[in-house]
């Protein structure tokens, strides 16, 4: 099946779409309702022939994004949580949506634009799979402290890959004594996060794994529990 790359993210196929690698460049990820989301297949920096399939979450079609939001919320529910921490910059319109789904009326966004009145003790350097050159800073707001003093919260996410953005949202929550009772997303792409999250609860609507080049196509590659 051939696809224009405008067109990656902007249907929800049925399941009669095969699932899995299609070709050198898409792969049909299964839904929980076993229909299928066609991603484009990205090759990995560093020259390793290792490729991923890729989610570029406010590319998506609103259609996509609220069936990816539906099915987040539904597993994020029976975890009770109070407030949705959202993640930028393309966790932050997966949180709005799975808050609204919770009841929640707001939620509260991490940040990586650093305003004249945050709290430098409030920030952690952030790492990230898709732009490894961008020296980055997570912040929170001190205005949002009172919102999760106490808090049952959950941090939502679009996607977690090699763990290294999740380990800076961790870190951070860390520096005010908060542990999420669960981290949801849109995609788990591979396993190498699950070294960072340990035994916190995660959750997504798709999952996809490491690919390895094979010649001109793709297998699926050894996938090791690491953060490398």
């Amino acid at each position: 099946m051939e696809i224009s790359p405008q067109d990656y993210w902007q249907h929800v196929y049925p399941d009669s779409l095969e699932t899995g690698i299609l070709n050198t460049s898409s792969f049909a990820a299964s839904l929980p309702d076993d229909r299928r989301l066609l991603l484009p297949i990205r090759t990995l920096p560093g020259g390793q022939n290792k490729g991923v399939a890729s989610l570029i979450l406010n590319q998506a079609s609103f259609e996509v994004l609220d069936t990816l939001a539906d099915f987040v919320a539904d597993q994020l529910y029976a975890h009770d949580p109070q407030v949705v921490i959202g993640v930028p910059t393309l966790g932050l319109p997966l949180a709005e949506a799975v808050a609204r789904r919770l009841g929640h009326t707001r939620i509260v966004p991490l940040s990586t634009s650093r305003k004249f009145w945050y709290d430098p003790d409030l920030s952690q350097p952030l790492g990230s799979i898709t732009s490894p050159d961008q020296a980055k800073t997570l912040y929170i707001d001190p205005r949002m402290m009172s919102l999760l003093d106490g808090t049952r919260v959950a941090v939502v996410d679009d996607v977690l890959s090699s763990g290294k953005s999740i380990a800076s949202v961790l870190a951070l929550l860390g520096k005010i004594n908060l542990r999420p009772v669960a981290i949801g997303c849109a995609m788990l792409q591979s396993r190498r996060w699950e070294n960072v999250v340990g035994n916190i609860p995660t959750v997504s609507a798709i999952a996809t794994p490491l690919l390895q080049r094979s010649g001109k196509s793709w297998t699926e590659a050894e996938d090791q529990k690491t953060t490398g």
